[in-house]
């Protein structure tokens, strides 16, 4: 760990609503937010952004999960696959698919649609070059995607790669109740 967890002994009034909103919500308060602490504003808008994404929207919820988990695991961000893989097994994800999203398995694996596979080539590519996506690939997620959709799967990709860059830059660690948990997507550090 890089800074300390603000606890909830050490926190002002302002921390304490967004640790409540927190906790209430994800049945724990995340280190992530621990460390939002120092800065309440930002950990404000933040809690409230992530609220924001986990639910269905104009995307469903096991979708962003989808997306999260590509765009987290390219970002070679463990806590974030970890959270993650943990909410898509709650929405009913399973663990096949989840597996499936290691590198370009997805490409080819029965468990996602054609829709999913574009949208997991967005990823990618955003991942890689969020200037550069082919006419070919908008062109497929238009076909299967509502303009809606798009912009809601573009907004989730890149808050979590932010997500993923913060969290690791700052060295956030698992919490202790996912010590013997065992991931199924690794990442390379």
């Amino acid at each position: 760990m890089s800074v300390s967890y603000v606890e909830r002994e050490q926190a002002n009034t302002e921390t304490l609503a967004f640790y409540d909103k927190a906790e209430e919500r994800l049945q724990a308060l995340l280190n992530i937010f621990k460390v939002l602490g120092h800065q309440p504003e930002y950990g404000t808008v933040f809690t409230d952004m992530i609220m924001a994404i986990l639910k269905d929207g104009v995307l469903d919820w096991k979708t962003k999960e989808l997306l999260i988990l590509k765009a987290t695991q390219r970002n070679e961000c463990q806590y974030c696959v970890v959270q993650h893989e943990r909410v898509s097994n709650m929405l009913g994800i399973s663990d096949e698919k989840i597996a499936d999203l290691d590198g370009d398995k997805y490409k080819t694996s029965p468990n996602f649609t054609d829709g999913e596979k574009a949208l997991l080539d967005l990823t990618v590519q955003i991942g890689e070059d969020a200037n550069r996506v082919s006419e070919e690939l908008w062109s497929r997620l238009h076909q299967h995607w509502t303009e809606p959709q798009i912009v809601d799967a573009v907004f989730v990709i890149t808050i979590y790669i932010a997500v993923s860059k913060f969290g690791d830059a700052l060295g956030v660690e698992l919490e202790p109740m996912f010590d013997n948990v065992k991931p199924i997507l690794k990442v390379k550090h």
